[in-house]
C-alpha cells in the first residue's frame, strides 16, 4: 500500500481514539476526514479481503444476523470485518475500516460483512461492489424516512443487483423474489415450512391480517426454518434435519439464521453442515435484540420493537408468567411516525396486561392498547421513573421489555451502564 495514504490513515485513528476519550461513539467524524483527505480510501481497503464483501439488508433482523453470521464465520476460521456498532451508514463502515486497518494501509482480514440500512447500502454499491448480499425481508419501516414498503423494495432490488457471487433471499418475501429477478449473481433461497407461515406475516399478509392463505413456496430452499421450541430450531438443510440449543432465542431469530446458515455454506463450501449449526447455535444476541440481563435477581429480557411484523412476532414468544413493559420514543433514531403501532396484534397481552408503558409517546402507546382492550396498569412518560417504578413493584422473577431503538438504549444503560454485551449476563 502506498504510504502517502499514511497520514490520512493515522489522523482518521487520533480522531476516532479522541472522540471515544470524550464520550462518543468515534463512528463518524473519522470517516468523514479520511475520505475528505482519501477519497478512494474504502475502495482501496476492502478489495484487499481475499473472500471479498457480503452485505445484509433488510427491514428487521440486520443486527442480529450480521452479528450471528460474524461469530459463526470467526469460529469456522475467517477473520472478519464488520460494523458491530450498529453504524450502517457508509461513514459508519468507513470508520470501522480506520479503525481496523494498519497505518500503511493494511488490512489483515478475510472478509467484511457489514450490516447496511437500505438506503445507505445503496451509496455503498456505488462505491463497492459485495461478493455476496443477503436480504432478509421487506417491512413497512420509519415512513417517514423510506416512504412505502415499495419504495424500499427498489431500494433493496439495486443492492441485491449488486452482488457478483451469490445472493441469498427470504423465498417467503414475494418484494425479494421478484427482485431477485433482476440479480446477476446466482440466486439462492431460504424459508420456514409452510406450517410455520401464518407466524412470519409478509408485509401485505399483515395488513391483511391473514384473512388470505399464505404465498406458496416456488423455490427450492437452500435451508429450511422446519420447527421451533423455546431455544432450539430445526433446520432442514440438504434433506437432513439439523436439531441444536441456542444462545438467541425467537422464531423471527431463527428464520433470519436460515438466511445466515444459507450464506456460510456459500461462503466456506467445505464446512460440513453439522459444523455451521454449532457455530451459530453458539453465538450471543447481539445488545438489545433479546439480550437477557440479570438485574437484582431479575431476569430481564430486552426486545428491540420498530415496525408492526418486528412487533407481532415477538409477541408470539409471549410469556402470560413476564411481567411487562413498553416503552415507546419517536426520536429520529426510531421513526417519529409511530401510527404502525396501530398495525400490531396485542392480543396476546390480554390476560396478564402490561404492568408499565412508557417513552415519549406512552400515552399515544396506552391509547392503542385500550382499543385493543388490553390493561395499561401504569402509564410513565420518563423511562428512568417508570423503570424505578416497575422494578420495585414487579412480583414475577422473570420480565420482558418492549423498546423502540433509543429508549432500548436508555434502559440498557439504566440496567448495565454503557457496558458491551459480553459483560452483561
Amino acid at each position: 500500500m502506498n504510504t502517502k495514504h499514511t497520514t490520512p490513515i493515522i489522523i482518521g485513528k487520533m480522531i476516532r481514539q479522541t472522540s471515544r476519550l470524550r464520550g462518543g461513539s468515534g463512528s463518524a467524524l473519522p470517516g468523514l476526514v479520511v475520505e475528505r483527505m482519501y477519497p478512494r480510501f474504502l475502495e482501496d481497503m476492502l478489495k484487499q479481503l481475499p473472500d471479498g464483501v457480503v452485505i445484509v439488508t433488510g427491514t428487521n433482523g440486520k443486527t442480529t444476523t450480521t452479528k450471528v453470521i460474524t461469530g459463526a464465520l470467526e469460529l469456522l476460521g475467517k477473520k472478519v470485518l464488520t460494523n458491530p456498532s450498529g453504524s450502517n451508514f457508509t461513514r459508519g463502515i468507513v470508520s470501522t475500516v480506520i479503525n481496523n486497518v494498519s497505518i500503511v494501509g493494511k488490512l489483515e482480514h478475510d472478509i467484511a460483512v457489514l450490516e447496511l440500512d437500505e438506503a445507505y447500502a445503496v451509496q455503498f454499491i456505488k462505491r463497492v461492489k459485495p461478493r455476496y448480499v443477503l436480504a432478509l425481508n421487506v417491512m413497512r419501516d420509519q415512513l417517514d424516512r423510506f416512504g412505502e414498503v415499495d419504495a424500499t423494495a427498489r431500494l433493496i432490488q439495486q443492492v441485491i443487483a449488486s452482488a457478483t457471487k451469490s445472493v441469498v433471499i427470504n423465498g417467503d418475501d414475494p418484494h425479494l423474489v421478484a427482485a431477485a429477478k433482476t440479480s446477476n449473481a446466482p440466486v439462492f433461497y431460504y424459508g420456514v415450512d409452510v406450517s410455520l407461515r401464518a407466524q412470519f406475516p409478509t408485509d401485505d399478509e399483515l395488513l391483511a391480517k391473514l384473512d388470505k392463505k399464505p404465498i406458496k413456496q416456488s423455490n427450492e430452499l437452500l435451508v429450511k426454518l422446519k420447527a421451533y421450541s423455546h431455544n432450539t430450531p430445526t433446520f432442514l438443510v440438504d434433506k437432513k434435519a439439523y436439531v441444536e440449543p441456542f444462545q438467541i432465542q425467537g422464531g423471527y431469530n431463527y428464520q433470519n439464521i436460515a438466511g445466515a446458515f444459507a450464506l456460510i455454506k456459500l461462503v466456506i463450501p467445505s464446512a460440513d453442515n453439522d459444523e455451521i449449526i454449532e457455530a451459530l447455535a453458539k453465538v450471543k444476541p447481539a445488545f438489545g435484540r433479546g439480550e437477557i440481563i440479570h438485574h437484582n435477581g431479575k431476569h430481564i429480557q430486552i426486545i428491540l420493537v420498530k415496525n408492526p411484523a418486528g412487533f407481532r412476532q415477538a409477541l408470539y414468544a409471549h410469556d402470560e408468567k413476564e411481567d411487562v413493559f413498553i416503552a415507546i420514543n419517536d426520536d429520529y433514531a426510531d421513526g417519529r411516525d409511530v401510527s404502525w403501532l396501530w398495525d400490531v396484534d396485542f392480543s396476546a397481552l390480554k390476560s396478564h396486561g402490561v404492568d408499565m408503558v412508557s417513552g415519549t409517546r406512552a400515552y399515544d402507546m396506552a391509547l392503542r392498547l385500550r382499543y385493543e382492550e388490553v390493561p395499561a396498569l401504569h402509564v410513565i412518560r420518563n423511562i428512568t421513573s417508570a423503570l424505578d417504578h416497575y422494578l420495585a413493584n414487579s412480583k414475577q422473577p422473570r420480565l420482558k421489555i418492549y423498546a423502540t431503538y433509543t429508549a432500548m438504549l436508555a434502559i440498557r444503560t439504566y440496567l448495565i451502564g454503557n457496558r458491551d454485551l459480553g459483560e452483561s449476563s
